[in-house]
C-alpha cells in the first residue's frame, strides 16, 4: 500500500491588527484578528524539507500590517480579499489563500451630549466575521457573525414532540426562547457594499427572530434565514448554528407563590444545538466553506 501526501495548508493564525484611520480630529478604528493559510505546491516541503516553496508565515503577518498601512481597512471582506490575491498572484508556488478575520467593535465614547472624535468603548455585541478563498482566478466570499445573544420572554412553545420512556420534558405553550446567533453567509460574488451588506442581514436575522412566533427553534431558523435570501438577491445561502438557551420556569409552589412565567433559572449546559442551512438555487460554493 502507497503511501502519499494528502491535503495541506500553512499559515500565520490569529495576528491582531488594530487601523487607526484619523480624518482630521475625527478617528475612526478597524480591530481585525487574521489568519492567513496557503497551499499550492508543498509537496518537497513536507517529504524532504526543501523550503524553496514556502513563504514564511512571518512573512504572512508582516504582509498583514503592511497592507493595514498600505490599503487600510475599508471592511473585512474587502481586507481579506486584497490579502488572498496577494499571496496567490505573487507567489508561483501558491496556489490557493484561505484568509478569515474577525472583527471587534469599538464605539464611541459619549461625553456630554456628543459622541468624541477620537475616545472608544469596546462593543460588548456581536463578533464580525468573514472568510475568502481565491485560487489565481476567482474568488468565494462568505460573511458572517457570532455571539449575538437575543431572547423573546413571549411567543414562543414546544409541544408535540415524540415521548419514550425518558421523556420527562412538560409541553409548553408560553416560554422564554434565547438562543446566541453564530450565522455565516456566502454571497454570489464580489461587488458588493459589505458594511452595508452585513448591517441589512444582521438586521434581518433579528427581525425574524423578533417577529416569529416559534414552536421550535428550528422553525425560527429557517424564518430567519429566509428573511436574509429574501432581501438579499446577492447571497446565495445562509448557515445557522442556534445553541437553545434554557430558561426553566421556577417552582414556586413550595414558599406559596405563583409562578406565572415571570421567574426562570438560566441554564448554561447542556443545551440543545439547533444547525440548519437555508439555501436558493445558485451554481455550486465551491472552496467557499472549507
Amino acid at each position: 500500500m502507497s503511501i502519499k501526501l494528502g491535503p495541506n495548508r500553512y499559515g500565520k493564525a490569529e495576528t491582531r491588527v488594530v487601523r487607526v484611520q484619523k480624518n482630521g480630529t475625527k478617528h475612526q478604528i478597524r480591530d481585525l484578528n487574521v489568519s492567513v493559510a496557503l497551499s499550492g505546491d508543498m509537496e518537497q516541503v513536507h517529504l524532504t524539507g526543501d523550503n524553496a516553496t514556502v513563504l514564511p508565515t512571518d512573512t504572512q503577518k508582516n504582509t498583514v500590517f503592511a497592507f493595514a498601512k498600505q490599503h487600510g481597512i475599508a471592511s473585512p471582506e474587502d481586507f481579506g480579499l486584497k490579502l488572498a490575491r496577494h499571496f496567490v498572484d505573487s507567489q508561483p508556488s501558491i496556489e490557493h489563500s484561505r484568509v478569515e478575520l474577525e472583527e471587534y467593535e469599538w464605539e464611541r465614547n459619549v461625553v456630554g451630549l456628543n459622541s468624541h472624535p477620537h475616545s472608544f468603548i469596546r462593543s460588548g455585541r456581536e463578533t464580525r466575521t468573514a472568510l475568502v478563498h481565491y485560487d489565481g482566478s476567482r474568488a468565494w466570499v462568505v460573511s458572517g457573525l457570532k455571539d449575538l445573544t437575543v431572547l423573546n420572554t413571549t411567543k414562543s412553545e414546544f409541544h408535540g414532540f415524540i415521548k419514550d420512556r425518558y421523556t420527562t420534558l412538560r409541553e409548553t405553550r408560553e416560554r422564554v426562547l434565547a438562543t446566541e446567533v453564530n450565522a455565516q453567509w456566502r454571497h454570489s460574488g464580489e461587488n458588493t457594499e459589505w458594511d452595508k451588506s452585513y448591517e441589512i442581514v444582521k438586521r434581518c436575522l433579528l427581525q425574524a427572530f423578533a417577529d416569529t412566533h416559534s414552536l421550535s427553534l428550528q422553525q425560527t431558523l429557517f424564518e430567519m434565514g429566509e428573511r436574509v435570501l429574501e432581501t438579499c438577491p446577492d447571497i446565495a445561502e445562509v448557515k445557522l448554528v442556534l445553541p437553545n438557551k434554557h430558561h426553566f420556569e421556577v417552582d414556586l409552589s413550595p414558599f406559596g407563590l405563583v409562578n406565572d412565567n415571570e421567574v426562570y433559572w438560566a441554564a448554561d449546559r447542556p443545551y440543545g444545538l439547533i444547525e440548519g442551512t437555508v439555501v436558493r438555487e445558485v451554481p455550486p460554493a465551491g472552496p467557499a466553506w472549507s
